[in-house]
């Protein structure tokens, strides 16, 4: 089921989100949910607290930003032997933030018609729990860690805007206003504050 996407301005997105239970009611549906929501609006990542619920649980789709480059920005975007992923990530913990910092432009679907650019480090190791709920310990690469380290933040309360110096944030302040006020144009559904 396509859910509405929570906007800038939710009290919801500011939260830091709870560990899930193996037990949870409804769990394996709404991590179908959280994938369908991200395909149907053409979104790489997707986290709990977007669609509404302060879980930490994040779903993250590098395969297809992998697939839709040519052989030249694939070498710059993805790390050697990385073809990209398809995750469900549970009470994710980031062990390790590496390499090289490197900055590429970022936009949110609670964020909508805003991008810029975002310095991240090029790797990640995080311990995490997959859709089957076996532990893993993996690390990442590229745009791969990018959108981990993307979704990875809303599961803190944390948007990608708070990584941006305060010029910037002040010149997006109109267009955040709008974004409250639900002045923005989504092909998704959306709950405004």
């Amino acid at each position: 089921m396509k859910m509405p996407i929570l906007s800038y301005g939710h009290s919801l997105l500011r939260q830091m989100c709870a560990d899930v239970q193996p037990d949870h009611p409804g769990l394996e549906r709404f991590i179908n949910d959280l994938w369908e929501t991200m395909q149907h609006a053409n979104g790489c990542g997707l986290a709990a607290p977007q669609a509404g619920k302060a879980l930490r649980i994040f779903v993250a789709d590098s395969l297809s930003t992998f697939n839709s480059l040519d052989g030249r920005s694939r070498e710059y975007y993805f790390h050697p032997g990385d073809g990209g992923i398809k995750e469900t990530f549970i009470n994710a913990r980031i062990i390790r933030r590496f390499g090289r910092s490197w900055g590429d432009e970022e936009g949110c679907l609670s964020i909508p018609g805003i991008a810029e650019t975002v310095q991240r480090p090029w790797s990640v190791t995080i311990a995490y729990l997959d859709r089957q709920l076996s532990p893993r310990r993996q690390t990442f690469h590229g745009m791969t860690a990018r959108i981990i380290q993307h979704e990875y933040d809303h599961v803190d309360g944390i948007l990608f805007l708070d990584h941006l110096d305060a010029l910037t944030r002040k010149i997006l302040a109109g267009k955040l206003k709008k974004i409250v006020k639900g002045q923005v144009k989504t092909k998704y559904r959306m709950i405004f504050p």
